[in-house]
């Protein structure tokens, strides 16, 4: 297997799973990055300081990944990935991204990580239905496009 990185992979889903798991006990509330962003506007007086805090501290982990990371793992690669997907079309797919959150009432972090640890029926279907879609759209633009 290709790019397979199973210590950072571990490591990354134990710290996703903390991370829930904190949010859940000391805000009581699931760690479903739409629903968080989503909740910040219309804004509700002593409900939107944690969301915003969420939603500026997930790509500020990710940079302290990015900086930290190769220094501590030698298969995180110290470079990014290239990104060959036209700016245009990255705002498109953004944007169906966030519509098909809204329709599905949550999102993979939502559904796929807090729905299915709590063994929720709802976030079952949702999740296969992630999975089969981009099954199906990786197909697509690799074999069909």
């Amino acid at each position: 297997m290709q790019n397979f990185t199973p210590v950072s992979a571990i490591l990354g889903g134990l710290l996703i799973g903390l991370s829930a798991s904190i949010l859940w006990v000391a805000n009581g509330r699931l760690s479903g990055v739409s629903g968080i962003a989503g909740g910040i506007y219309p804004f509700h007086r002593g409900d939107a300081l944690w969301r915003v805090v969420f939603i500026v501290a997930v790509p500020l982990g990710g940079w302290i990944g990015f900086m930290v990371g190769p220094s501590l793992l030698s298969e995180i690669p110290p470079t990014l990935p290239a990104f060959p997907l036209a700016p245009l079309l990255a705002v498109v797919a953004g944007l169906l991204v966030g519509i098909g959150t809204r329709l599905g009432r949550g999102c993979t972090s939502g559904h796929g990580i807090c729905g299915m640890g709590r063994l929720s029926k709802r976030s079952a279907v949702a999740v296969i239905t992630f999975m089969a879609t981009a099954v199906v759209t990786v197909f697509v633009v690799r074999h069909i496009l």
